[in-house]
């Protein structure tokens, strides 16, 4: 089933070059009828679709999960006010949750991506990661040097530290991952994906090929 039209990726096209609140308003039933609804029904459609393995995710609403279309511009040079694209976290507590353990994902004009991993972490549960991680070196690397999670998203992103404690240091020298702040890992499809039926089958094996590695990080950094 195909939940958006083609005047999911028309309105963003023209968003991007009328991107005021004169434009918006002008057009805002538009957007409630060809991107908000469908992207609300998306949404929920995959959390029932996660659910039915995962418990975890039954009591989970999509406007839990779905990130708003303005944009926070108290400190951007950017004072465009609306986002050019939609997107949403589905987590055990939505937007809410410091979980690893879900999907984010935005459909743009410009590409579908769909993100797992470790984005924004705090140091004690960087160190304990980077603990777990050198004392599981050939498990880590089973994971992220699977054939199905290359073939997907390639490699593991991240910021890295220049310095870290020279407990790690013997480990990280084996395994420069280590270094990482943060670990995290991205699919990009084509835009003209988001009218596909399939495009529901496309993120939902996004988030099983990824689960593995997330699970191996949760083991280590207990959140909710």
């Amino acid at each position: 089933m195909s939940f958006f039209s083609e005047d999911y990726l028309l309105f963003f096209q023209e968003l991007a070059a009328n991107n005021h609140k004169d434009w918006f308003d002008a057009n805002r039933k538009r957007y409630e009828r060809s991107v908000k609804e469908p992207f609300k029904l998306f949404t929920q459609h995959l959390i029932d679709e996660l659910a039915k393995k995962e418990p975890v995710f039954k009591d989970l609403k999509a406007s839990d999960c779905i990130f708003r279309i303005n944009r926070d511009i108290r400190f951007s040079k950017d004072k465009t006010p609306y986002k050019t694209m939609c997107s949403a976290v589905i987590s055990p507590q939505g937007k809410k949750s410091s979980s690893i353990h879900g999907i984010y994902f935005e459909l743009s004009p410009e590409h579908i991506r769909a993100y797992g991993g470790v984005y924004e972490i705090d140091k004690d549960d960087l160190y304990a990661l980077r603990e777990g991680i050198s004392n599981h070196l050939k498990t880590f690397r089973q994971l992220y040097s699977s054939p199905d999670f290359k073939t997907l998203f390639g490699v593991i992103h991240g910021e890295k530290n220049k310095k870290i404690d020279k407990v790690f240091q013997e480990a990280a020298a084996d395994e420069p991952l280590i270094y990482n702040k943060q670990f995290y890992f991205y699919a990009t499809f084509e835009s003209d994906r988001i009218t596909d039926p399939q495009l529901d089958k496309t993120l939902l094996n996004c988030y099983q090929v990824g689960r593995p590695l997330e699970l191996f990080f949760n083991q280590f950094i207990q959140r909710s």
